[in-house]
Parts: structure tokens; sequence; C-alpha cells
């Protein structure tokens, strides 16, 4: 993924009263502690965000990837031969050469060489391991990379769980959505200062406090639900200082919505260096505070 125009409504800025519909209080709660204790899950997975431990920009023709000094790609000592195999970019694409004496699988059959899709492509991206360690290909922009993650990484192993702002219904807000005709392209820049255009269908409306906001949702390439990235009052004091993340389910044939904040989290960043996290546009920077939803890492990289 990948600033855009300015929010329309920023005048107010008092203390959020939001209007919810009525529901089962009970069962919400036991939604949202569900979603939190699946969120640790995913995040903790042998093949979560916290087993990333290398990000790679590749160069035209060979890139060595193994644990001697001269690789382009260097791997831990402790987790890959002085050669591993070989990557070859060329014209876009990828494939990997595994060294003779090495067994590299993918889908669990040993591969000497494959084509490799990156994350950007149906069915993509190709993961394959070796050891503890798995790769696979990333495209921003006009780069290709390869990333790295190891399922017995310090990260992961050091883990030390998500903290969150007790559940408020009051942050689950009945919204309504505006479609943009045609479809809006809106410029997302990310961590590393690389743009790309993303295309939001529409608007999501809101009030908060007696002020309408608008934010800009993406639809991100093979998905219904409509992605969000946000900042607020919060965004760099009790929550993470690039933002946070949370999905939207599409609109009922009426046009409403439901922005639940109490599912917001933090992106890939906050725990690794190695994530390319796109960042809030300038039209998703709130300018009230969000007491719902993942607090800040303590164990946070920057």
């Amino acid at each position: 993924m990948a600033l855009g125009l300015s929010t329309g409504a920023c005048r107010k800025t008092t203390a959020p009263a939001t209007k919810t519909t009525t529901f089962d209080q009970t069962a919400y709660k036991r939604e949202i502690e569900k979603w939190q204790s699946d969120r640790i899950a995913t995040l903790a997975k042998p093949d979560g965000w916290l087993s990333l431990i290398g990000l790679f920009w590749l160069n035209e023709g060979e890139n060595r990837f193994g644990s001697a000094a001269a690789n382009p790609i260097r791997l831990p000592a402790n987790r890959s031969p002085l050669v591993a195999g070989t990557l070859w970019l060329e014209n876009g694409r990828v494939r990997m050469t595994a060294h003779p004496a090495v067994e590299i699988t993918a889908g669990s059959i040993p591969v000497k060489s494959l084509a490799l899709k990156d994350d950007t492509e149906d069915g993509g991206p190709t993961v394959f391991k070796f050891g503890t360690i798995l790769m696979n290909i990333i495209k921003r922009s006009d780069r290709v990379g390869v990333r790295v993650k190891d399922t017995d990484s310090r990260t992961r192993r050091e883990f030390k769980g998500l903290e969150y702002y007790p559940i408020n219904p009051r942050w689950r807000i009945e919204a309504r959505f505006e479609p943009y005709q045609p479809a809006k392209i809106i410029p997302i820049t990310n961590v590393l200062s690389m743009t790309d255009d993303e295309t939001s269908p529409g608007a999501l409306v809101f009030d908060v406090g007696g002020t309408t906001y608008r934010v800009d949702p993406i639809l991100e390439k093979g998905e219904t639900d409509l992605f969000v990235i946000i900042a607020d009052g919060t965004t760099g004091k009790e929550t993470y200082g690039a933002g946070r993340y949370l999905y939207v389910s599409p609109a009922d044939e009426t046009g409403k919505v439901v922005i639940d904040f109490n599912k917001s989290y933090s992106p890939p960043c906050a725990f690794t260096n190695y994530a390319t996290c796109p960042l809030p546009p300038q039209q998703n920077r709130l300018p009230f505070r969000i007491e719902a939803g993942e607090k800040k890492y303590a164990g946070a990289v920057h």
C-alpha cells in the first residue's frame, strides 16, 4: 500500500458523545474479547508479524541469500548455511534456486527451482522455507523485495502481549457510506516514504460530539471489507505513533455501516522495523481522542 485532502469537519474537539443502537451488551463484550484474543493469536503465530526479521530489496539479476557476509540477503548465522540459495530478479519477476546441499520447501514440497509470486498477485505470495526461515516476495511501488521471517524470532519469543482500552459501545458508531462516482484514487504513503495510488470506493460519514466527519477507506484487492487507516488525539501518546487500522464491513442496502473503533489495532511496524505500513492520509487524521481499541505495544520498536 501507500496524502490527500483535508477532512471536511474538524472544528469541534469536545468530548465524544456518540449514538448507538440497542443491542445485547453482554454479547457485544464477548464479541470484542474474542476479537482481541484472535488478534493476539494471529500476531503471535509462527508466520505472524512477530516473526519478521528482515526486508531486503532485490537487485536485477542474482541475489544470493544465506549467512555469508557477502550475500546481498544476509541471514542469521545460527539459522542459515553460508549460501542457502539465490533469488533471480528479471524484469520484475523472481525465481528462486536452492543450493544443492540445502532442502528448501514450498507448501511442504521440496523444491530446487521455483517461480515466485509476489504479494500483489492473485494467489500470492509464494512462501518458501528452510529450517525456521520463511521467505516471500513483496512489491512496493516499482521495487521488489524479499521478506524474511523466523518462526523462532526473539520478538516472537519475548512477546509482551497487548493492552486495550476498556470495551466501550459508545465507540461502535453507526455511519453512512457515500459512494464516489467514480471511485476515488488516493495516494497512500508508507513508512518507507513510498507512495502508491489506492482505490477508495466512497466516504464513511459519521458524527462525534455533534460534528460530522468523513474518512476515506481503501478497498484492497480481493477484499470486500473496507480498510481504514486513522490517526486521532491518542496517536503517539497512548496509541502507536503511525496511527491505527481497522476494517469495516460493507454497507447494507440503505448505505448504513458500523465503524467499531473497539476493533482498531496497531500496524505491523509497531512490532518490527521490517514492515511497510501505510500511513493515514490527511483526511483520516481525526482531531479528537478515540479511547478505544489497541494501545501502544509495550515493546514497540520505535
